[in-house]
């Protein structure tokens, strides 16, 4: 259990310093250890109450009408994501968390450059809470969109953090109906969000020590790690 606070502190600490890729980190990771499945399950409780701490954090700064259209669009789409999941092949589930993995690195190379309009919004949410219930990786798809809409920093952060709790409750949700929430799930997921709000407030100061240049080096090397961390999972 000691491995796992510690991958939940980082988590919190990544997503509050470089505004993504901790919670995919975290995912990644339970996955190479245990099995997909058993880390989507895990990861939901831990991820929806550590995002409810970062909304909290920066609930002054949040875009309120990009973050309430990202959330109507992403309940809906979690749930229907989360059901797919819990039926689909374990190999299935590892190849999607590789390709998104993939898909982040390239968006922070560069290689990719994807902004669709503000009006996207609703159906932008509901795409990616459907993705994030079966492999993660909301702030890989979401993060060009909303920086596109302006959003930096706290603002940025915290509208983000507003998604992902619209997509860990419909996540979470779903995996509940589809039988593989139990009481150990819940306390292991209880035990990674505490671990999660302690990395938030951690990475809270450190993005102010290390300003834009040292939060993007940040971003990238989480983001080849991710990479690294999913070709593992599936080899």
């Amino acid at each position: 259990m000691s491995w796992m606070i510690l991958m939940g502190v980082v988590a919190g600490v990544v997503t509050t310093v470089a505004g993504m890729g901790g919670g995919m980190l975290l995912l990644l990771g339970l996955a190479a250890l245990t099995d997909p499945l058993s880390a989507l399950a895990v990861t939901a409780p831990a991820l929806l109450v550590g995002n409810l701490h970062r909304v909290w954090l920066y609930r002054a700064k949040l875009s309120r009408p990009t973050a309430k259209a990202l959330a109507l669009g992403a309940l809906p789409g979690a749930v229907v994501g989360g059901l797919a999941a819990t039926q689909l092949p374990e190999m299935v589930l590892q190849t999607a968390m590789l390709l998104l993995a993939g898909l982040a690195v390239a968006r922070a190379m560069g290689w990719l450059k994807w902004s669709p309009p503000a009006v996207a919004t609703l159906p932008m949410g509901f795409v990616t809470g459907g993705i994030t219930a079966t492999s993660g990786g909301a702030g890989v798809l979401l993060g060009p969109f909303l920086l596109a809409r302006g959003l930096v920093g706290p603002a940025y952060v915290g509208t983000m953090a507003v998604g992902a709790v619209a997509m860990h409750t419909g996540r979470l949700a779903a995996y509940g109906l589809g039988g593989i929430v139990d009481r150990r799930v819940i306390l292991q997921g209880l035990g990674l969000a505490l671990a999660i709000m302690v990395g938030n407030l951690a990475g809270d100061r450190l993005r102010l020590l290390l300003g834009e240049v040292g939060q993007k080096r940040v971003q990238l090397t989480v983001l080849v790690t991710l990479a690294a961390l999913a070709v593992g999972g599936v080899a």
